[in-house]
């Protein structure tokens, strides 16, 4: 945002050793971060968090600059110390400024210049949110929807797409990589909440910064951003939050230290969630939805043949898991012009039961004795190089070089059995991105933007069987009394995936009403597998060296017009693609009694996308209304379909695999297919004490081929929260709502929307549209309440889903969470 400033005179006798306290006026409490120079700001010094800063450096008499991007006082004034004991009251600003959003062209742009229609949540946001995941702090998002197959999981939609159509950047580093796949995925929940300082999420192909996956849209998060000080700055914390609904026990512990030439930033964090209470009040009228009657209570050292009666039915056995998160970060301003950090980031978690199949029932009985994803690994160091004016052709410029290390497995083993299967996937992550931004006039008016990208993904699957032993006395697992071949997940012999690309931006402003964006980029992929399937499996495959090669290029122009001050009416037209990766094409795993093989013949999809929006400001920009609709145009969209191994084409087929005929299926390409839809929004204050904000969105989406819905379309959603604050309180009520999603517009092909997941209204259909209900609709109320105690302790309880209604996202395999009460405190020192 653009700072805003107001200087006094400083008028004292004597300032040796004088330390100033600059308080806010609306809470009365010390601002920590305001920045106080003189005018040439050859001197900076900031304030603490107590709010304190120390002015003995300046000299007597000299003016004094205050910045702060959240107050400002209206006119100069002559402050004497021994008048106001050493206090300075900054009033808050009248008027909210314009939001300034990285994430679109890679470099700040303030919103006003932007077409995209962007949702950011700040570090205030995320804070009076306190979401147990980081998938909880994105469904409290306008326009964003959750899917979560367990309880460990959350898969973002943004406008009907989902996992590897949705783009996951930490940073600035890519977290998509080459075995994101098509369908759900938790890998979102791999950032912690606790380490973030700001969430962009920009909707809409995104393929001209960003590359392939960028389809539905791209989720950014960004980690604190460290500054140095003249004067040795310490700050930490302590957080711990309770929850009822899950016996959450959170943990976070940060630390900052500031010197006048480095910095760093440490943050811990541990969570443990135990099983998940769903809602009891069954509204919906369908009285044993989602109830669980049995569970397994086998465990990796426990064997039980039989599964158990669950006591309590609405509570979600082997849901439960616990997470570990670490973050170190430290930066160093080479010089005035460049700064350098160095950015580590660890994320583990513990096995993380796979909750749908663990439900999933064979012959009267539960089908697996043990489902679970084993501990989900995700390891980043990067170095991030930020310079201003180096040359005539760079005003600004950022350059990121970056490794990640990702580990995932998948246990299974049968009820009564004692074959266990192990699957385990590696995924190394070289990339280097460099963006750069020049003025190309004074005014600053015409700006120009380019960069590259290279990314190289080195994928190493394996697998193992054990045939277990067991103390027959105790059911406790003794060892392994032999081992089996298992078929790896992903290509046994290794593959790669290698892009590279570049990309060139436009934007001008033609006059103080019209803004001009405009975008190109050009992407290359290779691809490259070895299967050597073992003949056991059934599954031939024509040519087990999988390779393939890609090029794209991609556009997008948007055009804003400001036709008053308070108005903001912006069009868009773009393109975007997704290059299929390792799992696409060579992925081999079997689910509900269908295996999933290669297509070698597998090509990119495309979106071409059209969208308008409109945003109106009022009261001095504290409230505003958004509505934004789009249409999206998919070409050669991939779909998960029957196949015919043999003749490498669709057709219905059947083999068998690992002891079982099950159905053939691949991902192949269709022609087009449409998803459309559209957003309003609106926020702000109503008043002194009152705000207000509110969303609704509508998605639509269907196949013109074969005119069936698309997978991942969620029903009409929204939500409506009013908050009252004075002084240091804050409290208020959420509802949040969900329609109906009737069968008729449920995807029934892909077995991506989980149909088998709603209720059943006829056992004996042979149709699964004649079976299942759909997603009935759903709506909850919500209460919080913020107090901040003192400047070192804030407090924060938390009521959800009040009336206790069970409810299931669509195409979740898990009941949301029932009434729950949290409770949270903040502790700074």
């Amino acid at each position: 945002m653009e700072k805003y400033l107001i200087f006094f005179m400083l008028v004292c006798a004597s300032l040796s050793a004088q330390k100033l306290t600059v308080l806010g006026s609306d809470s009365g409490l010390p601002i920590k971060g305001v920045s106080v120079s003189n005018k040439d700001k050859s001197l900076v010094v900031y304030t603490d968090i107590n709010g304190q800063v120390d002015l003995s450096a300046f000299d007597r008499e000299e003016f004094v600059f205050f910045y702060h991007y959240l107050y400002i006082k209206e006119k100069e004034q002559v402050l004497s110390f021994y008048k106001t004991d050493f206090k300075f009251v900054l009033e808050k600003i009248t008027e909210r400024l314009e939001e300034v959003v990285l994430s679109v062209s890679r470099v700040k742009e303030n919103n006003n210049r932007i077409a995209e229609q962007t949702v950011v949540l700040t570090s205030k946001d995320i804070k009076r949110i306190s979401p147990q995941t980081t998938a909880d702090l994105l469904a409290k998002s306008p326009g964003i929807k959750i899917q979560k197959t367990q309880f460990g999981g959350g898969s973002p939609v943004l406008r009907g797409l989902e996992s590897n159509r949705v783009l996951l950047v930490v940073d600035g580093v890519r977290m998509n990589n080459a075995i994101y796949r098509k369908g759900h995925l938790q890998n979102a929940i791999t950032v912690s909440p606790s380490i973030l300082d700001r969430v962009e999420v920009v909707f809409g192909p995104s393929s001209v910064i960003y590359g392939s996956d960028a389809l539905g849209g791209v989720i950014h998060y960004y980690t604190k951003k460290l500054k140095t000080s003249e004067y040795k700055e310490s700050n930490s914390s302590i957080f711990s939050r309770v929850s009822s609904v899950n016996n959450e026990i959170t943990t976070q512990f940060d630390t900052e230290m500031s010197f006048s030439k480095w910095a760093f930033y440490t943050n811990l964090s541990y969570s443990k969630f135990g099983d998940l209470k769903m809602g009891k009040n069954r509204s919906h009228g369908y009285d044993d939805w989602g109830k669980v009657f049995n569970y397994s209570n086998n465990t990796p050292t426990y064997n039980n043949n039989e599964s158990l009666v669950n006591s309590d039915p609405n509570l979600q056995k082997n849901t439960g898991y616990s997470q570990f998160d670490f973050l170190q970060k430290v930066y160093l301003p080479v010089s005035n012009d460049t700064e350098l950090m160095f950015n580590f980031q660890y994320s583990e978690s513990s096995n993380i039961p796979r909750f749908d199949r663990l439900t999933e029932r064979s012959g009267g009985d539960l089908k697996f004795a043990e489902w679970y994803y084993g501990p989900q690994t995700r390891m980043l160091f990067s170095t991030q190089l930020e310079f201003e004016e180096i040359s005539r052709w760079i005003d600004k410029g950022t350059v990121t070089l970056a490794f990640q290390d990702i580990d995932e497995s998948r246990v299974n083993r049968k009820l009564g059995s004692l074959d266990r299967t192990s699957r385990f996937e590696n995924v190394n992550v070289f990339s280097i991105n460099a963006d750069f931004s020049v003025a190309l006039t004074e005014k600053k008016n015409k700006t120009l933007s380019y960069g590259f990208e290279v990314v190289y993904n080195k994928v190493n699957s394996t697998s193992k069987g054990e045939q277990l032993s067991v103390n027959t006395e105790t059911n406790s697992i003794t060892g392994v009394a032999d081992y089996f071949d298992v078929l790896t997940r992903y290509p046994d012999g290794g593959s790669d995936y290698f892009t590279q690309a570049m990309y060139v931006g436009y934007r001008q402003d033609l006059d103080e009403k019209h803004t001009l964006n405009t975008g190109l980029r050009f992407t290359n992929t290779q691809l490259n597998a070895f299967w050597g399937v073992s003949p056991e499996t059934d599954v031939t495959l024509p040519d087990v060296n999988l390779a393939l090669k890609n090029s794209a290029v991609t556009a997008t122009i948007g055009h804003i017009y400001k036709p008053k001050k308070a108005t903001k009416i912006s069009m868009v037209l773009s393109s975007g693609f997704r290059s299929p990766n390792i799992d696409d094409i060579g992925k081999i795993r079997e689910k509900s009694g269908a295996v999933t093989v290669p297509n070698v013949n597998l090509k990119p999809e495309y979106a071409y996308n059209s969208e308008f929006g409109i945003k109106q400001y009022f009261n001095h920009r504290l409230f505003s209304v958004g509505f934004n609709v789009y249409y999206t145009l998919l070409y050669n969209y991939i779909i998960r379909a029957p196949f015919d191994i043999d003749q490498q084409k669709e057709g219905a087929t059947t083999i068998t695999f690992e002891g079982e005929e099950v159905s053939v299926f691949a991902n192949v390409n269709r022609g087009n297919a449409f998803v459309k839809g559209g957003t309003f929004s609106f926020h702000g204050e109503i008043n002194e004490h009152w705000e207000t904000s509110g969303d609704l969105t509508f998605t639509k989406g269907k196949t013109y081929d074969s005119h069936e819905p698309l997978s991942s379309i969620p029903p009409l959603f929204g939500s409506l929260s009013f908050v009252y604050k004075v002084n240091k309180l804050r409290t208020g009520l959420n509802y949040i709502f969900n329609a109906t999603k009737n069968i008729e517009d449920y995807n029934l092909s892909e077995g991506i929307d989980n149909v088998e997941q709603t209720p059943v209204i006829d056992e004996s259909a042979s149709t699964d549209d004649e079976k299942y209900a759909g997603t009935p609709r759903w709506q909850t109320l919500n209460y919080s309440l913020y107090y901040e105690l003192n400047r070192n302790i804030d407090l924060q309880i938390k009521v959800d889903n009040i009336f206790d209604e069970h409810y299931k996202e669509f195409a979740s395999g898990i009941s949301a969470p029932g009434r729950n009460f949290t409770a949270s405190m903040k502790y700074i020192f």
